[in-house]
């Protein structure tokens, strides 16, 4: 049994993008759906089984029929190809309000073949070209549908997130006690395990979420447990696997250093021994975000030949990525960086933003007197001195400054 597990696809995520003029796609929208091509072709080129998305298909709750449309033509190169396809619901995909149908419902309610979604928790048993597998599903965990109002009325959050932590590890529990042991079985879950890691998932209230324990995931009953929710990749434990694929695509600079794809999951018959699980990460080429940050010091007289130099030291990574340079320096050297320079040196990234940081330096001391305690003059002569500047040039720049000051 060959799986592909990927999660966290959030279609509509546009920020760092333009409008594409010949296909009047956001640009950001097909960095997306390229990715999202990448997995669809690995699984077609080779003879994927079953592929498992573990929640969130879309930024908003409510997508445009574009995105929809854009997801629906790679769901269905896959089922129409022969690969079955789980989508479990994540906590992007809900509805406003109860009562009202996921985007992703769409596939039931048209009965697509080869594609199961999963809304509610349950055993899902999936018919495969590599034969059955069993899919025990636990949705993003919405309150109001496992704790009744009347049993936390009296409750403080505290005591409700433990007793959804102890409804959701009873769920597990039972779903692992209906499988049938014969059969290739995982579970996934968009949720959130204690001892994540967090990506840029974590600027979404995270401590609203309802959490695991590892241990209540990681049941014997599963041969692999792959979750959603978490953008970023990582396996939390190995036996059986316990595995965040990650988004496959970066959202923001929180994200610069993390790799993007999918796992590979091989399930394979060891005879008497059972089953052994076997799993490999797929990078994609996901847009690559850069940050440079340069400090220019207040003695810098040609900060802008500074900041490029910065900029020169990763310019091999410019090329087509998201950058953001970031400058601190002191409010006596703005005027002198040239922006334009800089726009210049980094006119290949595809997207680029220059931040400032603004010092207010603290007025340095000369010797035994303050600077403000000094005459112009004295400050120069003072300034001059520690530059190792001969002594005649200096009696000739003071004869110049007393002069210039003179006829001030």
């Amino acid at each position: 049994m060959r799986i592909i597990h990927f999660a966290d696809l959030h279609l509509g995520v546009e920020n760092y993008g333009h409008l594409n003029p010949a296909t009047g796609l956001s640009s950001r929208l097909e960095d997306f759906l390229r990715v999202f091509d990448e997995v669809v072709d690995y699984a077609l080129d080779n003879k994927v089984d079953l592929v498992v998305f573990a929640g969130d298909a879309y930024k908003s709750r409510e997508p445009t029929p574009t995105q929809q449309r854009e997801f629906a033509k790679r769901i269905n190169r896959l089922a129409s190809n022969g690969v079955a396809v789980f989508l479990l619901v994540g906590n992007h995909d809900l509805p406003n309000a109860v009562g009202k149908a996921t985007a992703t419902e769409i596939f039931d309610t048209l009965a697509v073949k080869n594609v199961v979604v999963s809304s509610r928790p349950d055993v899902h048993r999936i018919e495969t070209r590599g034969g059955p597998v069993q899919v025990a599903s636990l949705p993003w965990p919405r309150r109001g549908l496992l704790l009744s109002k009347e049993a936390t009325k009296d409750l403080t959050i505290e005591e409700i997130k433990q007793r959804m932590q102890e409804t959701l590890t009873r769920i597990i529990a039972n779903h692992a006690a209906r499988l049938d042991p014969a059969v290739p079985a995982i579970l996934a879950a968009h949720v959130w395990v204690t001892g994540a890691s967090a990506g840029s998932e974590k600027m979404v209230t995270i401590g609203q979420d309802h959490s695991l324990l590892p241990g209540n995931v990681a049941n014997p009953a599963f041969d692999y447990v792959a979750l959603g929710h978490i953008h970023k990749r990582q396996i939390l434990r190995e036996n059986p696997p316990v595995v965040y694929s990650g988004s496959l695509e970066r959202i923001d600079f929180s994200e610069e250093d993390d790799d993007k794809g999918f796992f590979v999951v091989d399930i394979q018959s060891s005879g008497t021994a059972g089953r052994r699980t076997e799993l490999e990460f797929h990078a994609v080429g996901a847009r690559r975000f850069l940050t440079i940050g340069v400090d220019v010091q207040p003695d810098d007289l040609d900060p802008t030949s500074t900041i490029l130099a910065g900029i020169d030291k990763q310019v091999e990574y410019v090329k087509d990525a998201i950058v953001r340079l970031q400058l601190s320096l002191p409010a006596t050297s703005q005027a002198m960086v040239r922006d334009a320079d800089l726009r210049n040196t980094l006119k290949e990234a595809y997207h680029c933003t220059i931040s400032r940081e603004i010092r207010d330096e603290v007025r340095a001391r000369l010797g035994n007197l303050a600077a403000g305690e000094l005459t112009p003059v004295e400050a120069l002569k003072v300034w001059l001195e520690t530059k190792k500047v001969p002594p005649e040039r200096i009696k000739v720049l003071l004869e110049y400054a007393e002069k210039l000051k003179g006829e001030s």
